[in-house]
């Protein structure tokens, strides 16, 4: 892999992991109802259950998935449910610890799972198979160079959304701004799935 092929890696890697999505969001809500800790299941979940899906595109599930419509119906079909039940639970939230507790209670396998149903992480995964690995003569060499990349830029986005969840969790503690803050992270949730259903 050159010099250009690795910077223009970098520019997807940061324009896709740093903006929006279900992970971020969940990144945010889980430590701003939560605390960091335990966001941080979360936030270590997504780059591990990330690698495993980039793995699987690579070794040839992700042209499966693209090849069988029902497959592809099936996944976006479970990931719209999961974000509206996600965005369901987190909206009605107005108690700290609530949301990131027995209401919405987001683990370390839910955060790997995620990851098989978030259209936008099935995207960049067959993205970077096809633009950076499939059909190349150093196809494992590549993988070994795309996978950490992606590992680090998972868990460095979710870990900075986190962050800034676990810096808003004071202010958020006072008066209504817990629940107004949850109803406009589970509307990002609603509208990631509307999305979802027009990809």
């Amino acid at each position: 892999m050159n010099w250009q092929e690795f910077t223009a890696l970098l520019v997807l890697a940061t324009a896709m992991s740093f903006s929006p999505g279900p992970n971020t969001t969940l990144s945010t809500a889980l430590a701003a109802n939560g605390g960091m800790r335990r966001a941080l299941r979360f936030v270590l979940a997504v780059p591990v259950g990330w690698s495993l899906l980039l793995a699987l595109c690579a070794a040839g599930i992700g042209a499966l998935v693209v090849a069988v419509p029902v497959l592809r119906l099936a996944i976006k079909a479970l990931g719209i449910g999961y974000l509206l039940w996600l965005a369901w639970k987190l909206a009605g939230s107005a108690t700290l610890g609530k949301a990131g507790g027995a209401q919405l209670n987001v683990g370390f396998r839910d955060g790997v799972a995620l990851q098989f149903v978030n259209i936008k992480a099935w995207l960049l995964a067959l993205t970077l198979v096809a633009g950076w690995i499939a059909g190349q003569p150093d196809a494992l060499q590549r993988f070994a160079i795309v996978a950490p990349v992606m590992l680090v830029y998972a868990f460095v986005s979710n870990l900075a959304y986190a962050l800034v969840g676990a810096l808003l969790r004071n202010w958020l503690a006072q008066g209504s701004r817990l629940l107004w803050f949850n109803r406009a992270m589970a509307l990002v949730l609603a509208l990631t799935a509307a999305w979802m259903v027009r990809v």
